[in-house]
């Protein structure tokens, strides 16, 4: 019996492993596939290690969307189908005086030393006590996740190898950040809706994003978003019998 649970479970693999490869060779043909949710995460890594450096030596890719759109959960897997590659989170850039006017220090702390194939370092700002931490090393890897609200801003854009944009509503995002945050953050939240409301009124993301990511009760999915050439950035999907491609 045992031989027969070895052999089940070897042919499950096979069959697993050539739905993975088709997924790809289809998916790289550029016509848009029912893809299990697991295997949207490693196609859309494997698309993104296929990509040219945008900065550097770095494929530096943005990860942004409202607060509380779920960036951070996206990008650890995203991160992880990457072998693990590096994930910068804005909320160690920002601070309470400096909601989004970080982008010089962005730049010169991070960006640039990237730019030249050098380990960056940066000060991770702790929220509670307000101030700077220790510095932290980010090793200018093949892939760079840059997660965070802002990660999509005009100076940065140009840095990018592609910018992906979490696809949830404000209000709902906000309502999800406010619960997760608890009440002793209420007056917090208060002053960051009204801050990121005029962040994105005078610098928006998600009109240059070339993929749009949208999670489900099964898992995510990706769409070719408002700046998505048509081509290698058709979606992805994890529903069967149904498109992806906006």
């Amino acid at each position: 019996m045992r031989h027969g649970f070895i052999g089940d479970d070897r042919r499950l693999a096979a069959r697993t492993a050539a739905r993975v490869l088709h997924a790809r060779k289809v998916f790289f043909r550029n016509t848009p596939i029912p893809l299990t949710p697991g295997i949207v995460i490693h196609v859309l890594a494997s698309r993104l290690r296929r990509l040219p450096p945008s900065c550097g030596p770095v494929r530096l890719v943005g990860v942004d969307g409202h607060a509380g759109s779920g960036k951070s959960t996206f990008s650890g897997q995203l991160a992880a189908a990457l072998d693990d590659a590096p994930v910068l989170h804005l909320d160690d850039i920002a601070t309470h005086e400096e909601l989004f006017a970080w982008t010089e220090r962005l730049l010169r702390e991070v960006v640039e030393p990237l730019a030249r194939g050098e380990v960056a370092h940066y000060r991770p700002y702790d929220w509670r006590t307000r101030h700077f931490g220790p510095a932290r090393a980010l090793p200018p890897e093949p892939v760079v996740l840059v997660e965070g609200v802002g990660a999509g801003r005009r100076a940065l854009r140009p840095h990018l190898a592609r910018l992906l944009w979490m696809e949830v509503p404000n209000e709902e995002a906000w309502t999800r950040g406010r619960a997760r945050d608890g009440e002793e953050q209420r007056a917090f939240w208060a002053e960051w809706v009204a801050a990121e409301r005029g962040h994105f009124a005078e610098d928006p993301s998600r009109p240059f994003a070339d993929l749009l990511v949208r999670q489900g009760t099964e898992g995510y999915e990706v769409l070719q978003g408002p700046a998505g050439a048509s081509g290698p950035d058709q979606g992805l999907t994890h529903s069967d019998g149904s498109s992806a491609v906006c």
